[in-house]
């Protein structure tokens, strides 16, 4: 499977119909995004059954603005709509592999439950 290109249009039905979703926030003139770029793709086909989507920051400002981003690249990981994991800069592939691996072991009722807590606790 390759990468998808998500846009503001795309990306709320992506997040609804992917139980697991990556998303690469990148812009072609940034240099550690270009060579994140190999290493994410070779996820993705090691990874078929996750989606592993990419935004242009510089074409999607506003998709990129909604979703906080101050610096690129950006991973972020949703499970099941949630967001799980986010993190400024390129990762090399184990430590990619890695992060792969604990979004597949989470447990998304303890996920839920725990945000539950804090949202009351706020």
């Amino acid at each position: 499977m390759t990468t998808t290109d998500l846009t503001a249009t795309t990306f709320e039905a992506t997040l609804r119909a992917s139980d697991i979703l990556l998303v690469d926030f990148w812009a072609s003139w940034c240099g550690p995004c270009r060579m994140f770029a190999p290493v994410y793709e070779q996820a993705s086909a090691n990874h078929p059954d996750i989606v592993f989507g990419k935004v242009d920051t510089e074409a999607e400002q506003q998709l990129a603005a909604q979703a906080g981003i101050t610096s690129i690249p950006t991973l972020m990981a949703f499970r099941e709509g949630v967001l799980v994991f986010a993190q400024a800069g390129a990762l090399p592939a184990p430590a990619l592999e890695q992060l792969i691996g604990q979004v597949r072991a989470l447990d998304m009722d303890e996920v839920r439950a725990h945000a539950a807590t804090h949202e009351t606790a706020s």
